[in-house]
């Protein structure tokens, strides 16, 4: 009976020590994301290495909040509006954060907290995981400074987690947080990453932690800015204005498919030659695939997004003088914009399926999992799109992965799993360290990715 109040932990002679379960304490990270105009901050544990945790999920969020900058007279991001959003809303969040922290475990280190009008012992965070890039200076800066001083004060360790590798890391946290025991925890590396949002769009094959290799990346303008300039064009007089919104993603999804997904209606096409032909709409106009042709000859097989001449056409559409633009041709305009975009996305995903299934590398693994984060991965026709490329293109087996809506958009919990992912490899931030306003997650790219930077070292 008392031998059940311990676990066995190996010791380099024959005699064995069994752990007190009392010293099978959870990890704590405090963690912080301001790399734009999102204010956010979570507290995350995770369960101990040696812990089976069969009674409970191997990681839990005991807070999680978020404030978005009101940028909406902008119709996008103002950096000054977004500086002062963060000066506004960080330190009340910290606060409420604070208060979540659990009770001390016995001997463990713990810190006095003000919360309801009394003093509280909680539990001190075992290290502090804050958004080191890329994004916005001015925004990094102001989350990376607190963080430093809150390492400081607390004598913890600091880790300042690249931002495109929290988003390709998100699905994993996912895992954590619904998985009971360890055998459930299946997404291993390799797996193919698409991240989509209004800053980024590339396709990153991530084979280790550190290591995301980028296949193909924007040669313009992001998906998500692609369709928040559509949504401008498209969109009736007033919508926009009367939502309060500064992302308009959501605005023209609902415009297009009022229904939700009963309204798609979609089958891929079952070839490459097939993807690339126009469709003539019965207003008299079609829209291209990108990168099918130029004035050089087909590149159809460029591993690279572009999205600027499709937004162009759209505009040409919706602003024909003094023709009017009815509400079902602006309806057939999003549903062939979002439809031949976000087939664009998927024939790029195909491609590199079969280059890295037809690699002859010894160190070559078959790719069964795509996921997909950033903002546009809440879209669902991009989900019905995605599913029906895979399946009717001989990739029927590749699991698809998208976090919940609110863990696609910048949010501190996947700062504060990243920052666990690395703490736990052995990572943590010289308090040295900068802001970056550019920061690859390739370790072929010029800065070297993620290790590339300076400011790293081993724990």
């Amino acid at each position: 009976m008392l031998r059940a109040l311990w676990r066995s932990h190996s010791l380099p002679s024959k005699h064995v020590y069994y752990r007190p379960i009392w010293e099978l304490r959870q990890l704590i990270t405090l963690a912080i994301e301001t790399s734009c105009d999102d204010t956010s901050v979570a507290v995350l544990e995770t369960a101990d290495e040696d812990d089976t945790f069969q009674d409970r999920p191997a990681a839990k969020l005991p807070f999680h909040e978020k404030v978005t900058a009101d940028n909406a007279q902008f119709r996008g991001v103002h950096p000054i509006i977004a500086l002062e959003s963060h000066n506004k809303h960080l330190a009340s969040l910290l606060a409420q954060a604070l208060c979540t922290l659990p009770s001390p475990d016995h001997g463990s280190p713990s810190i006095s907290i003000h919360c309801e009008s009394r003093w509280l012992e909680k539990k001190k965070p075992d290290y502090i995981s804050v958004t080191r890039g890329p994004g916005m200076l001015s925004s990094l800066n102001t989350g990376l400074n607190t963080a430093k001083g809150l390492a400081v004060a607390w004598q913890v360790p600091l880790i300042g987690v690249n931002h495109m590798q929290a988003h390709a890391l998100t699905p994993r946290l996912v895992q954590a947080l619904e998985s009971r025991n360890k055998e459930q925890l299946s997404l291993e590396f390799p797996y193919l990453t698409l991240l989509v949002s209004g800053g980024h769009t590339m396709l990153v094959h991530s084979k280790a932690l550190t290591h995301h290799a980028i296949l193909a990346n924007t040669m313009d303008v992001a998906i998500g800015d692609y369709i928040d300039k559509m949504a401008r064009h498209i969109l009736p007089a007033g919508v926009i204005e009367n939502s309060g919104e500064i992302m308009y993603g959501r605005l023209l999804e609902q415009f297009a498919f009022p229904n939700g997904p009963s309204d798609h209606d979609y089958v891929a096409p079952r070839t490459g030659v097939e993807e690339l032909l126009s469709k003539p709409s019965s207003w008299g106009w079609a829209l291209t695939a990108p990168l099918s042709r130029t004035r050089s000859g087909f590149r159809s097989k460029d591993m690279a997004f572009s999205f600027a001449g499709l937004g162009s056409a759209i505009e040409r559409i919706c602003n024909r003088g003094e023709t009017v633009v009815t509400l079902d041709e602006r309806m057939d305009v999003a549903r062939e914009g979002l439809r031949v975009a976000f087939e664009h996305l998927a024939s790029r995903v195909l491609m590199a399926l079969q280059q890295l299934n037809e690699a002859d590398t010894a160190d070559t693994q078959k790719i069964g999992t795509l996921v997909v984060s950033g903002g546009v991965a809440s879209n669902q026709f991009l989900r019905t799109v995605l599913r029906s490329f895979l399946d009717i293109r001989g990739f029927a087996h590749v699991r698809l992965g998208f976090p919940p809506t609110s863990l696609c958009t910048d949010n501190a919990a996947m700062i504060a799993w990243t920052g666990t992912e690395m703490y736990k490899a052995g990572h943590e931030s010289d308090l040295s360290c900068r802001a970056l306003r550019k920061w690859s997650i390739d370790p072929t790219a010029e800065d070297g990715g993620i290790l590339g930077m300076d400011g790293w070292k081993m724990n």
